[in-house]
């Protein structure tokens, strides 16, 4: 795919195309080269303001539009992906970075969650109830709630806006969309489609720009009711702070810090294979990245050697070629923030196996790319085992036994995703009861959600809500109770007060 270019792109308000009212813009550049893609609206307050309103004026039809046409307009959407699919994941290896085969599985959730949502037009399940009077009905059903504020991170940049604004369109709320500033290309082909699936003006709203200006707007704006956010813990306390005063309905997915356990009777050639899926696919820039290893003193050595080998066998370069296995970070910052990491966990008396370093011979010098990195005698509360790093790097921590890998595995603040790789059936078991996570996996490493389960973690990863499968729908509507009394005199809903 050839670079776009230094084209100006808009906001999308309304169903029309327009710029930042202060005429400001930024651009978005390609991490493996630093090539320009486009520039962008600088969206402020006012820009802000115009979608919402936008969005408010089309709630009150697009709420009428029923659930199954709803449905249809999303699987529409689905369609349009899937025939943009190739030109999608092309864009996606240049402005955000990842290898082909990652960004196509990217617009493949998207895909995915499209076609599930479209089917909850015809499902959106309420619950029926036997009254406890004669000749009475009830039921409750789900409604829509108003102006839903999306707000998204540029790692999964196509993948998480479906996960968001699918539910929210079929339940039949209406959206404004503020996408990451590193990934804006991306979030205009999502609305470009999007738009071309059949949804009404001012249904869906694009604006561009940073958080502390369009993000923070969004999230104080009177009009809007729910706010879904993915972005780091820091941000989303901010976030819900913000939302506080006017009561919003505040959705987080925020950090995470997920272990991968491997037992002494592990099978270790798949345990590696899930080991460095996991923290170094998306050069470790994923909410579910696996940035520790929690390693039976039985096979910490063999293990040990066994993933130095593979990392030091992986491939670094731009995404769009083929033989790349790792892909750039996204930016300076990112890996002005992962090198520290490698500077703190030698500071710490860990010992560094491989990479902690800047890949920059050759044309890897134009972009921003790290070589992936694994330390060893690693301490739990060490803060390369603690806190999120976001980037190519995980660390080895020895355990004598099950029950230890379950207290260091748990013994962090996040609680999104966990794995264990045993053979032991009764071990399995006892992890899917006692790993504190949102999400733990069997045999796997720490990714591969599937768009009809929940998704979302515990303790600090967030506040409780999903997204994903049937979850989802309770971030975007509200329970409303119906009774329905056709006795024809009034009756008092109290058993003890029955005549």
């Amino acid at each position: 795919m050839a670079v776009t270019g230094a084209k100006e792109f808009k906001n999308y308000i309304g169903g029309e195309w327009v710029g930042a009212s202060s005429g400001e813009t930024f651009e978005s550049r390609v991490p493996a080269t630093g090539e320009v893609l486009g520039s962008f609206p600088r969206s402020g307050a006012e820009d802000v303001d115009r979608a919402v309103a936008a969005a408010k004026h089309a709630f009150e039809e697009w709420r009428l539009v029923p659930a199954p046409e709803r449905g249809q307009i999303m699987l529409r959407f689905a369609r349009l992906l899937e025939d943009e699919k190739q030109e999608l994941t092309e864009l996606m290896s240049r402005e955000m970075g990842k290898v082909l085969a990652e960004a196509g599985g990217d617009v493949q959730e998207a895909i995915d969650m499209s076609v599930y949502m479209a089917g909850e037009g015809r499902r959106m399940f309420g619950h029926t109830t036997p009254s406890e009077l004669r000749d009475k009905f009830q039921m409750s059903v789900r409604m829509p709630v108003g102006v839903v504020g999306a707000i998204t991170p540029w790692n999964f940049p196509i993948a998480i806006p479906a996960w968001k604004l699918a539910p929210a369109l079929v339940c039949g709320n209406t959206v404004v969309f503020k996408p990451a500033e590193d990934t804006p290309l991306l979030a205009e082909r999502f609305i470009e489609l999007l738009s071309e699936s059949g949804l009404p003006d001012g249904v869906v709203n694009l604006v561009h720009g940073y958080g502390e200006e369009a993000g923070a707007r969004l999230v104080r704006h009177p009009d809007v009711p729910i706010i879904t956010f993915t972005g780091s813990r820091e941000t989303g306390v901010l976030v819900t702070k913000n939302a506080a005063d006017n009561l919003k309905h505040v959705h987080l997915e925020l950090g995470g810090k997920n272990g991968i356990v491997v037992m002494d009777d592990a099978d270790l050639d798949l345990a590696v294979e899930g080991i460095v899926w996991s923290a170094f696919g998306t050069s470790g820039q994923r909410c579910t990245a696996a940035s520790r290893v929690i390693a039976h003193e039985a096979i910490h050595d063999e293990l040990q050697k066994r993933l130095v080998a593979r990392a030091e066998k992986m491939r670094i370069g731009p995404g769009w070629d083929p033989e790349t296995d790792l892909g750039p970070v996204i930016n300076r910052e990112a890996l002005d923030k992962i090198h520290s990491y490698t500077e703190i966990g030698s500071d710490e008396g860990a010992k560094l196996l491989t990479g902690g370093e800047i890949a920059s011979d050759g044309d890897l010098g134009k972009g921003f790319f790290y070589r992936p990195t694994i330390f060893s005698e690693v301490e739990p509360q060490m803060r390369i085992a603690q806190e999120e790093i976001f980037g190519p790097t995980t660390a080895l921590i020895r355990v004598k036994d099950f029950g230890e890998a379950v207290r260091v595995t748990n013994g962090i603040r996040y609680g999104l995703s966990t794995a264990i790789f045993t053979r032991d059936v009764n071990k399995a078991f006892r992890a899917m009861r006692d790993l504190a996570s949102g999400i733990t996996y069997i045999n796997a490493g720490t990714t591969g959600a599937e768009v009809h389960l929940p998704f979302g973690g515990t303790k600090d990863t967030g506040n409780g809500h999903r997204e994903a499968g049937q979850a989802a729908l309770d971030v975007f509507t509200e329970w409303k109770s119906i009774y329905v009394d056709y006795s024809g005199r009034l009756q008092r809903a109290q058993i003890d007060n029955v005549e």
